[in-house]
């Protein structure tokens, strides 16, 4: 029973093969120390190995740690913070697109459009796995359509999916952990929704060095 943790069921659940413990930390959003810590311990119980890398030593553990996490989030619906660990569960590619590659290129600090209680996450998948996610969400009890916000009256959790497929390979960078769309797919998104993307671009181009024509001022500045 002393292996009944959250944290231990993240890591065997959103490890994929080779990732180092800082990824994982990054992916459960967890602390580093917290992360090593247990994973020591799973490798010694022989349910991980580490050899350039993490690696799932018994799937058999790793599928029950799956199910249990699957189970408790149908009972408990995920908060804001969990949406974005659980795509990582899914074991396929997948990047944060649209409102949240602002929000990940941005640190988190850029938010548009959403709110505690109706909080819809843009994440980009592989044409061939749509079926696949749709199944997954599914299973994990949490709303997703197709190129479309869900209707947060038909529904009580609060965080749902937004599922933008592509027929293409998904080329993705990693900022602070999530998987993102490059930083100028990013840019063209905010450029083509300028007016509701203007200080967010402001703060791109001055964290990335980019030529970007955008200022904001604070109206209260003005008043």
């Amino acid at each position: 029973m002393e292996y009944v943790d959250e944290t231990a069921a993240k890591i065997m659940v959103a490890a994929r093969p080779g990732d180092s413990i800082r990824r994982i930390a990054q992916k459960i959003d967890g602390s580093y120390s917290w992360v090593y810590d247990w994973i020591e311990r799973l490798e010694d119980a022989g349910f991980i190995r580490r050899e350039d890398g993490v690696y799932i030593e018994n799937y058999a553990v790793r599928d029950r740690y799956y199910d249990l996490v699957a189970a408790i989030s149908r009972a408990v619906p995920p908060s804001i913070d969990d949406g974005y660990v659980i795509p990582h569960f899914a074991g396929m590619p997948f990047a944060y697109t649209k409102i949240d590659a602002v929000y990940v290129w941005t640190h988190g600090g850029y938010q548009i459009a959403r709110g505690h209680d109706d909080y819809p996450i843009f994440i980009q998948v592989a044409d061939r796995d749509i079926g696949r996610w749709t199944a997954f969400f599914d299973e994990f009890g949490i709303p997703s359509r197709i190129e479309e916000r869900p209707d947060a009256t038909d529904y009580d959790a609060t965080v749902s999916y937004v599922l933008f497929p592509t027929s293409g390979e998904i080329t993705r960078e990693w900022v602070d952990g999530n998987p993102v769309i490059p930083l100028d797919e990013a840019i063209e998104h905010m450029l083509e929704y300028r007016v509701n993307y203007e200080p967010a671009l402001e703060m791109i181009a001055d964290e990335y060095d980019r030529d970007i024509d955008a200022s904001h001022e604070d109206p209260r500045l003005n008043a």
